[in-house]
């Protein structure tokens, strides 16, 4: 039996979280088991399409691989960016090479940066409520 060429990444943005599968074709995207002719037909904003592919850009391979791609968690915005950093991650996997282009441009780096946390007595996590002098 033939095995699959297959090149795995994870990627993670505030609650989102991506798996990203590689696998040599001619770019057509699978997300969450749906077939898509392009990642705008998901992403619905041309920022978080080009946020999302860049990783491909840099590293010149778009419409060299079949995307198959599980996300969930989060919104639109945290999907593209755990989406780039698994596209960025399974190049890696692909072509170590790659790597240094992809680490001088930030690519491989997760973004740490969540939601802060509402605290008691408060509106939102900083946001008092009006002060009242009377």
């Amino acid at each position: 039996m033939a095995e699959k060429i297959d090149y795995y990444g994870t990627g993670r943005r505030k609650s989102a979280v991506a798996r990203v599968h590689l696998r040599p074709g001619d770019g057509r995207f699978t997300i969450n088991g749906k077939q898509y002719n392009e990642l705008k037909d998901y992403l619905n904003n041309d920022a978080w399409v080009r946020y999302a592919l860049k990783p491909v850009v840099m590293t010149e391979s778009l419409g060299k691989f079949d995307m198959i791609i599980r996300v969930n968690g989060g919104g639109l915005s945290g999907q593209a960016g755990a989406i780039r950093l698994g596209i960025a991650r399974a190049l890696t996997r692909f072509n170590p090479d790659l790597r240094k282009i992809l680490k001088s441009d930030g690519l491989l780096t997760r973004d740490s940066r969540m939601v802060e946390r509402k605290k008691y007595g408060l509106k939102k996590a900083r946001k008092a409520p009006q002060y009242s002098k009377r």
